[in-house]
């Protein structure tokens, strides 16, 4: 019988108790206290800093609190209506946003200001360095403003365990050395090599190891 891996992928619901905050811990403090009316917060970093994932997790507390939000994206088309009952806006991909985005989000901004709903919004470059309409630079930059640090070597690897541990896979200090040192500490990516990884050894029913790895990777062409 063949065997079929399971899915290994961050945790289905990104919380502020799975998020390991490295070097983030007043970012998290900042976000978990923050409540009504309050000024506005962008998150900046690299890709695969976590800030999606502290997004989520802001979306997710509210939902505890029985509170709704409203989440807009650059993956999402315009119109993008502001709705009175929700709790909080969101706003990711700041950096990839639109002509037409733009608009949008700066009338967000105008609405939320007036009915004293926080926004908490998350792109790759700070501010200042967006290329985005002047007057939407100044909404983003004008509350609080936090740099995302990505994580450090330690808390990738402890990331990468649990995933494993939690799939029922085995990854030597070896096998851990190797992707550290060749692949980037992007936990998006990382968790998709582990998830190829995982499909490749039941496929050829070997242990992950190194030369498995570098097979792998040749196979794929990488």
């Amino acid at each position: 019988m063949k065997q079929i891996p399971l899915p290994i992928t961050e945790d289905a619901a990104r919380t502020f108790d799975n998020f390991l905050p490295g070097a983030n811990a007043l970012v998290v403090a900042h976000l978990q206290a923050l409540a009504a009316p309050a000024a506005p917060v962008y998150l900046w970093g690299a890709s695969g800093s976590g800030k999606t994932h502290l997004l989520h997790a802001m979306v997710e507390r509210f939902h505890a609190q029985g509170l709704q939000a409203s989440w807009f994206s650059a993956a999402g088309p315009v119109p993008w209506p502001f709705d009175e009952s929700r709790a909080l806006i969101v706003i990711d991909d700041c950096h990839a946003l639109d002509a037409d985005q733009q608009h949008a989000a700066f009338a967000l901004f105008v609405e939320s200001a007036t009915h004293g709903v926080p926004v908490l919004a998350a792109g790759r470059l700070p501010p200042v360095d967006l290329s985005v309409r002047e007057d939407l630079r100044t909404r983003l930059g004008w509350g609080h403003v936090f740099a995302v640090q990505p994580l450090g070597e330690a808390e990738v690897r402890a990331r990468l365990r649990r995933a494993a541990d939690q799939n029922g896979l085995f990854l030597s200090d070896e096998v851990m050395d190797y992707v550290l040192v060749r692949f980037e500490r992007d936990l998006k990516h990382l968790m998709g090599l582990l998830a190829r990884l995982d499909r490749f050894a039941m496929t050829t029913q070997r242990q992950i190891t190194v030369p498995m790895l570098k097979q792998m990777l040749a196979e794929e062409g990488v």
